[in-house]
């Protein structure tokens, strides 16, 4: 049967996904959130995300082949036109496919480790969804265990953070709650606590991340809050050899990552 065509921007549907794209309200009623493009949508698939409608563009990419993407019975596809497509699309270059998808729960309780010695990206507060989606990438490129994101203030299926995570968002195990709630976790779990802080530091390369570890990234502004010092295991440091004292937190916690993957010997 032929998919079924979309042609008016006043489509019911059509304003549907203008809503998940632009109101967290509505992505969090509905418990529902917008992928666009095949790379992130591929991603989304493989990380059990389940998909309930899919519309495509043939005209914006001819060569788009939906069946490849093997979904479950029951999901919805829709053919859109070219001005339809170009007033839901976030960007335009995502071969023409976007996809209504369920979220999922990110309760501390859903994060579940494979290792005695699991590698945490933790990050306090993050806001600017550029930095959150950087993050997941550098969590995906060193496949950490986990990130686990305190305090969030800004929803995780918000496009821009699956636009800058280039589709991590979906690669990564992620749990979410309170500071006081995360610290109860990591501890509850052994898992060592090293805070990226400018007191009682030590030079990151000094410290041992081959057991259990958790980095802790703050923000950039005011840095970690004085929870997370105080059960600190250790207080690390990144030493500046130029005339600023900081760089962006995405950048501060690849350094950090990296350096327990070298210390793991992968």
């Amino acid at each position: 049967m032929e998919p079924k065509l979309i042609s008016s921007a006043q489509n019911p549907l059509v304003k549907q996904i203008l809503l998940l794209k632009d109101k967290s309200r509505e992505r969090k009623k509905t418990g529902r959130f917008v992928v666009e493009g095949q790379k992130e949508l591929e991603l989304a698939l493989s990380g059990g995300y389940v998909p309930k409608q899919c519309l495509f563009c043939p005209e914006v990419n001819p060569s788009l082949n939906v069946a490849s993407f093997h979904f479950p019975s029951g999901v919805e596809v829709v053919h859109i036109t070219q001005p339809v497509y170009e007033k839901l699309a976030y960007r335009g270059t995502t071969e023409g496919v976007l996809c209504i998808m369920e979220s999922k729960q990110h309760g501390l309780d859903s994060i579940q480790f494979k290792t005695d010695t699991p590698l945490v990206l933790v990050a306090e507060a993050p806001e600017k969804p550029g930095n959150i989606g950087a993050l997941l990438r550098t969590a995906d490129a060193a496949a950490v265990d986990a990130v686990l994101i305190a305090n969030p203030k800004s929803d995780l299926y918000n496009p821009n953070i699956v636009r800058s995570s280039v589709g991590c968002v979906f690669t990564n195990q992620i749990g979410m709650g309170t500071t006081e709630e995360i610290i109860q976790f990591l501890k509850s779990n052994q898992i060592k606590i090293y805070c990226a802080a400018l007191s009682a530091s030590k030079n990151y390369v000094e410290c041992d991340f081959t057991g259990a570890s958790a980095i802790v990234m703050g923000t950039e502004s005011t840095g970690l809050t004085e929870d997370w010092l105080q059960n600190s295991d250790q207080n690390i440091i990144i030493p500046m050899q130029g005339k600023i004292d900081s760089m962006n937190v995405s950048v501060s916690a690849a350094i950090l990552i990296f350096e327990a993957r070298r210390q793991r010997g992968f």
